[in-house]
């Protein structure tokens, strides 16, 4: 695998495991709290941050919206449980893919449904960058919002 991706995906992980380790601190009382009214709850945020290494995964390969709206639709999560799963499951999704991609694929650009054009590597980047966003914006409304710190580094 490209030493690249390795380090990449090193960081993702890193990403993931601080999610989980969040999510351990949580209780199912915790997925309802909503901050702001208009905007997602924080179960809500955990759904869509257990999804990203593979909803993304499958942009980055040419998905259509409605192959994507099919896929989110598809996917329960009702519980802390499933959604730890879910974000496991998605990593380990994400890793085996860009393990087994040569660098002519890496190198190929895709574009998304909506008309964003990168490489297969700069998607994985994306990918980086949309889970840490999401990770910092679940810390901030834990502990600004819900006044619950999990305590759980976020680096290492």
């Amino acid at each position: 695998m490209n030493t690249f991706c390795t380090y990449a995906l090193h960081q993702i992980e890193v990403a993931v495991l601080s999610v989980v380790a969040i999510i351990d601190k949580l209780t199912e009382e915790d997925l309802f709290v909503r901050p702001t009214a208009d905007k997602h709850s924080v179960g809500e945020l955990l759904k869509h941050i257990a999804v990203i290494c593979r909803a993304d995964f499958l942009i980055s390969g040419g998905a259509t919206q409605e192959e994507m709206s099919a896929y989110y639709a598809g996917v329960s999560l009702n519980n802390l449980k499933d959604i730890q799963a879910e974000l496991l499951t998605s990593y380990s999704y994400l890793a085996q893919a860009f393990h087994e991609m040569s660098d002519e694929e890496l190198h190929r650009e895709v574009a998304s449904y909506w008309g964003a054009t990168y490489t297969r590597y700069e998607w994985l980047l994306e990918i980086l960058a949309h889970l840490y966003h999401h990770r910092g914006q679940l810390h901030a409304m834990l502990v600004h919002c819900n006044g619950k710190d999990p305590k759980v580094p976020l680096f290492e």
